[in-house]
């Protein structure tokens, strides 16, 4: 199965502001936090409300986005807090019933490298990272953030 692991650079000045404590849709090779959920966890099975957690789900063809952001959107109305990396599906039905109802929706400017099986793969589309809290869920705020893309040699360099 191919994977399109979060960059690593994107994910460091995320957790910076969130600290995430699980990543709810991760494998063995790609987590970015030590608690992490996998497909024989079944994330969507579990409860993430007690949590500050990160998303970046499978969103290639045959994924079922929906359910993925309508857990994100559930666990944060339930007490969680929630940022998640997704395409800028703006025209999604998962978009319209749950990212407009989020607490910000941060466009990425540029278009993300992600490691691809270990490669560096530029996205072929356009990324947003949207985030869920509890107290300030509506309107979502709109921005743009950068990629925090590293040189190309440092792309995909985990930190401590």
């Amino acid at each position: 199965m191919t994977t399109w692991e979060t960059p690593q650079s994107l994910f460091d000045a995320l957790y910076r502001e969130f600290h995430f404590t699980i990543d709810v849709a991760a494998n063995t090779e790609n987590h970015k936090c030590v608690r992490y959920f996998t497909v024989e966890t079944d994330a969507l099975r579990q409860n993430w409300s007690h949590d500050v957690f990160w998303m970046n789900p499978p969103y290639g063809r045959g994924q079922n986005v929906y359910a993925w952001v309508k857990k994100v959107y559930e666990s944060a109305v339930a007490g969680g807090v929630g940022a998640c990396l997704l395409p800028a599906s703006t025209d999604t039905k998962w978009f319209h019933e749950f990212c407009m109802k989020a607490s910000e929706i941060r466009f990425v400017s540029d278009r993300l490298w992600f490691s691809l099986d270990g490669r560096a793969q530029r996205a072929n589309h356009a990324s947003i990272v949207v985030v869920f809290r509890q107290n300030d869920l509506g309107t979502p705020r709109i921005s743009s953030i950068k990629n925090y893309r590293p040189p190309r040699q440092k792309l995909f360099a985990r930190t401590a």
